[in-house]
């Protein structure tokens, strides 16, 4: 008998507390259990062809990315608001900028942030990390040339957050989407203003949201993966054959979110060991599930649910990967095969000719949100996760 079913059996007489302390380490870890990995031959052949054709070159990598964004700005002409959606496709758009110095991207997105007067969806008073999320691009474009009315917004906001409106309250990121769209602006603006409270505030929110004692406890850290939210712990909803539902993006999220707030702290933060050991936790994770075509499933608990490539998930995946291993967090060996299967898998199944990107799921909270997903489907946010993966791939290339 595994340790983990044991553990369920038992779990079923204690109270909900412990369930959902102890309970969410022990359903996740079991499904993911039962979740294959690569076959062996499968991962030995991945391997190989990596060792023999390593990675594309940076300027393969670059030309992908640009005909992915160049299809997005072509069917686009208005921008777009400056919700999270948008605002992470403008983010990856910021990143292929740095890497390419292209001159229409940074106009493009100079565009969308005048456009909107460099303002948050639903004001200064906003206390939702959605909201926030427009604020990293905004934050890029005063490093390029500070002017403090670019990011006057976003700063009086999350200085209410931190300062005088409510400082003591602390469950504002209750789903684990809030981590990729909030935990970067309170990175980047302490350190902008060299004011740790905001890297404390930080802190509080996203233990608020990771730990059961006094939250929701989204984080297993059995598995090393996230619920979306309360609904999905044990107990909540299940997916049809009855095993828990780990969703992808929702875990991409959280990746990104991780990785945007290492590349800005100092390498002498607080609490940087933590995040560093979580993001690390569920890399190992992802790397465990990855199919052999290089993406990863919809619902990381259960293949069969909704079975079918998906680009968002697995390129917030790709992204945290390769940032792990350019910052060294992770052995190169193990973890250079899945960043070339995840970017062989998305190049060639996700982006046609054209450069337009499918299979991207669609707005939702779990794996039935916005489907079917198929080679037409696509969406800001995952364009934009696309290109944050792409960037990131690119600085492992030769």
């Amino acid at each position: 008998m595994a340790p983990l079913e044991h553990l369920g059996r038992s779990g079923r007489s204690v109270g909900r507390r412990r369930v959902l302390a102890a309970g969410a380490a022990l359903a996740a870890g079991a499904a993911l259990a039962a979740v294959p990995a690569l076959s062996a031959t499968a991962a030995r052949a991945a391997t190989a062809g990596v060792t023999a054709g390593g990675l594309p070159s940076r300027a393969e990598i670059t030309a992908v990315l640009r005909r992915v964004a160049d299809h997005w700005i072509g069917a686009h002409a208005d921008p777009g608001d400056n919700q999270w959606a948008r605002a992470t496709f403008f983010s990856g758009l910021m990143a292929l900028y740095r890497l390419t110095r292209d001159a229409r991207y940074l106009a493009y997105a100079r565009g969308w942030a005048e456009g909107h007067g460099y303002a948050l969806h639903n004001g200064v008073t906003t206390r939702h990390a959605d909201d926030h999320c427009a604020g990293q691009t905004y934050l890029d474009l005063y490093e390029l040339e500070p002017e403090q009315g670019k990011i006057a917004a976003l700063e009086d906001s999350l200085h209410r957050m931190v300062f005088t409106d409510r400082p003591e309250k602390n469950d504002d990121w209750w789903w684990d989407d809030a981590l990729h769209m909030a935990m970067p602006p309170f990175a980047r603006i302490g350190r902008l203003r060299a004011e740790p409270a905001y890297w404390d505030k930080l802190y509080a929110l996203y233990t608020h949201t990771k730990s059961a004692e006094g939250g929701p406890g989204l984080y297993d850290p059995e598995s090393g993966l996230w619920y979306r939210d309360k609904r999905f712990l044990p107990g909540g909803i299940l997916s049809p054959d009855g095993k828990p539902v780990v969703w992808s993006r929702g875990n991409g999220w959280v990746a990104g979110g991780h990785v945007k707030t290492l590349k800005t702290l100092p390498a002498g933060a607080r609490h940087i060991p933590e995040y560093r050991a979580t993001l690390v936790r569920e890399l190992a994770a992802l790397r465990a599930v990855q199919r052999a075509d290089g993406f990863w499933n919809v619902n990381l608990a259960d293949p069969a649910h909704l079975p079918g490539p998906e680009t968002s998930g697995t390129s917030f995946f790709l992204y945290a990967t390769a940032y792990a291993l350019r910052a060294r967090l992770v052995p190169r060996t193990p973890y250079l095969p899945v960043v070339t299967r995840a970017w062989q898998g998305l190049t060639g199944t996700a982006v046609h000719a054209d450069g337009f990107l499918g299979y991207v799921q669609g707005v939702g909270d779990r794996p039935e949100s916005s489907q079917p997903v198929g080679p037409g489907t696509t969406a800001d946010f995952g364009v934009g996760a696309f290109l944050h993966a792409g960037c990131e791939l690119a600085g492992l290339a030769a």
